[in-house]
């Protein structure tokens, strides 16, 4: 077994190469990852493991990324076909008739709170209402990086309270207490973080302000809207139908790949747009020319290759991961860590960044909560804690952090649909900031750390 010297050398050198290539060369953090990979298995050899072994731990850990990758292949598809059909230029434009800039970041914190909450899935709400309120903010003149920070702080709420979410009934199966349990406890940390962060959007956006060119721009994108496309309201059965189909228990990947579909044959039909244009629409993305620079900028994007170079990040990131993993360097990190948790509040604080920790080094948010619910299921029963205790502290963390590492599954999934890179909206998603710093000042208080009933541990 490797000890914590061992398992660290990959991890610095990981945080020096990320460092280093993201912010002083500018360049993208695939081929850091791919450094990083190199050292953890030239560490991981050095350790007695056999090249075999240590490629087949990156083939685990790249396997584990291929239902997001499938779901990211069908949010591309989806937002090329719905934005030459005009789904997109449909909500920007209602978007951009009703929203104002005083209270956007609000309304689009809640709108993709309900979405989210309704599907169960922050990466359908981004890749679809996402999508729109970033265009509407940007034809708002509002900063993009906090237009998407309300836009991830509401679509995490909703996904980490909805009933139909992944993540939601993977915490609580990991640290083994019910659904519902679940639920309801996570809304002690959860409700406080949303309220503040809603009045800081709200700050925010009275700071903006509306202009009279502000007023003046937004008649203006509006009337290009309308003048390139048919904004009939038959474009809103493309929505409609996905939220359907996901209320009817169809998985996300057929749902998305669903509405994809809708989008394209509403297309051909109102907005007369050829079927093998369609076609290489929803393979290359759609090319706006309608002579407005912002127009154009908006518009131009989707397609199954707009996702290409985000499923690159991904699997350069789970390589490293499943090294990491199957040279028992995560473990030996995670032993030096539970030395440390001595009392309750170091407990939660232990679990909470072991999660945010694994969402950087193992880069799925599924691992930051399978990983460290494994390792601290012990330590809470010891503490006579309630499971429920532990559940909550692993979606605080886990989920809520995942969006927020631009290599992370989650934030590279944010950054592909709503084009903002996640370290630039990273201090306006204020909920996804707030929600562990809440979590660990109730550890250390006690408040809300509920102990086990009486023959509840067995």
């Amino acid at each position: 077994m490797p000890s914590l010297r061992h398992a660290l050398i990959p991890v610095l050198f990981l945080i020096g190469a990320l460092f280093a290539g993201i912010f002083l060369l500018e360049a993208s953090p695939h081929l850091p990852l791919i450094l990083a990979c190199c050292v953890a298995g030239i560490t991981g050899i050095k350790l007695g493991y056999s090249w075999k072994d240590l490629q087949s731990s990156m083939v685990r850990g790249i396997s584990l990324a291929m239902a997001a990758v499938l779901i990211l292949m069908a949010i591309g598809i989806l937002i090329g076909s719905w934005v030459a059909s005009g789904i997109v230029p449909l909500m920007v434009y209602y978007g951009l008739m009703f929203l104002s800039p005083e209270i956007f970041l609000v309304a689009s914190c809640l709108i993709c709170a309900v979405v989210s909450f309704a599907t169960g899935s922050s990466w359908s709400t981004a890749g679809r209402v996402g999508v729109a309120l970033i265009g509407a903010g940007q034809g708002l003149e509002m900063p993009l990086p906090m237009v998407a920070g309300a836009i991830v702080s509401g679509a995490y709420f909703g996904d980490k309270l909805s009933p139909l979410s992944d993540s939601t009934n993977l915490a609580p199966a990991v640290a083994g207490t019910q659904l519902f349990v679940h639920i309801k406890h996570m809304l002690y940390t959860t409700v406080p973080s949303l309220v503040i962060a809603l009045a800081l959007y709200g700050i925010l956006g009275m700071s903006q302000g509306s202009s009279a060119a502000s007023i003046e721009n937004v008649e203006a994108l509006n009337a290009v809207l309308r003048h390139e496309f048919n904004l009939s309201p038959w474009l809103w059965l493309a929505p409609i139908s996905v939220i359907l189909m996901i209320a009817l228990r169809i998985p996300a990947l057929p749902a998305l790949l669903g509405g994809a579909f809708v989008g394209a044959a509403l297309g051909i039909f109102l907005q007369d747009i050829p079927l093998e244009s369609m076609i290489a629409i929803m393979q290359e993305g759609y090319i706006s020319d309608t002579g407005d620079p912002l127009i154009d900028e908006l518009l131009s994007r989707g397609g199954l290759e707009s996702m290409f170079w985000t499923i690159s990040l991904i699997l350069c990131a789970m390589a490293f991961g499943g090294l990491m993993e199957g040279a028992g360097m995560l473990a030996a990190i995670s032993r030096a860590v539970l030395k440390t948790a001595t009392t309750t509040g170091r407990l939660v604080g232990a679990t909470l960044a072991t999660c945010i920790g694994m969402n950087i080094m193992a880069p799925d948010q599924y691992l930051s909560i399978i990983l460290p619910g494994r390792m601290y299921r012990n330590a809470f029963e010891k503490e006579g804690l309630h499971m429920k205790n532990l559940s909550r502290s692993l979606e605080d963390a886990g989920t809520l952090s995942s969006p927020l590492i631009p290599w992370n599954t989650c934030g590279a999934t944010m950054m592909a649909a709503l084009m903002v890179n996640p370290f630039a909206y990273l201090p306006f998603a204020f909920l996804n900031l707030l929600n562990p710093i809440i979590s660990m000042i109730y550890g250390f208080t006690g408040w809300t750390m509920e102990k086990a009933e009486e023959g509840e541990m067995e």
